[in-house]
């Protein structure tokens, strides 16, 4: 399997995890992830902030063919060891395309949210022995993380679900029924190599 990465796309206002995707940080990768975010919005401009992985900035021109407001928040880290992230020193944003509001061009969301998955998941813990040993068993822990994220669990700034601030469903979901109601049973999507798990909403 080798290393992994995890896309996550955020919504900064409702907090709701659209859509996420597991694989390399390569160009097909990315352009599943943008493909995939872009079908998932509703129609309009959007102001897109993403960190400074060159190849979003093809993938999300030739998506969005330019009717977006993207910058990419660019830091340069510290030399660490490789047993631990590198502290940014540098940050700085750069404007891609459109006219994005600087007072929104921020990563802190997203990053907040790759917190809350490393303390909901022990299989990405650092140094423990509880990794995923295969790549499907960690697209499916991660598919039922993100969908428990979005239905089931409360924000604490929000005092709702992510999807309920959404306008997705008007109440918090017990796990009975996102995991064994058969009205709304979680469908299984595949999107190249990556498995999505989307709980059916009328």
């Amino acid at each position: 399997m080798g290393d992994q990465y995890i896309f996550v796309a955020m919504d900064a206002d409702t907090k709701l995890v659209p859509t996420f995707l597991v694989g390399k940080r390569d160009l097909s990768n990315t352009i599943n992830f943008i493909d995939d975010l872009r079908s998932r919005l509703a129609p309009g401009r959007i102001q897109l902030t993403s960190d400074g992985f060159s190849m979003y900035i093809y993938e999300v021109d030739c998506t969005f063919a330019r009717d977006i407001d993207y910058a990419q928040l660019i830091k340069r880290g510290s030399k660490n060891s490789n047993s631990t992230p590198r502290a940014p020193v540098e940050t700085w944003a750069k404007i891609i395309y459109g006219t994005p509001d600087k007072d929104h061009i921020s990563t802190s969301f997203i990053e907040r949210q790759n917190l809350t998955i490393r303390m909901c998941m022990r299989r990405l813990n650092r140094m423990t022995n509880g990794f995923s040993k295969k790549l499907y068993n960690l697209e499916m822990a991660l598919a039922l993380h993100f969908a428990y994220y979005n239905f089931c669990r409360v924000h604490q700034t929000l005092k709702v679900t992510p999807a309920m601030e959404a306008g997705i469903t008007k109440n918090v979901w017990e796990l009975d029924r996102l995991l064994f109601d058969k009205k709304n049973f979680m469908r299984r999507k595949k999107r190249g190599s990556t498995y999505i798990l989307a709980p059916a909403v009328k």
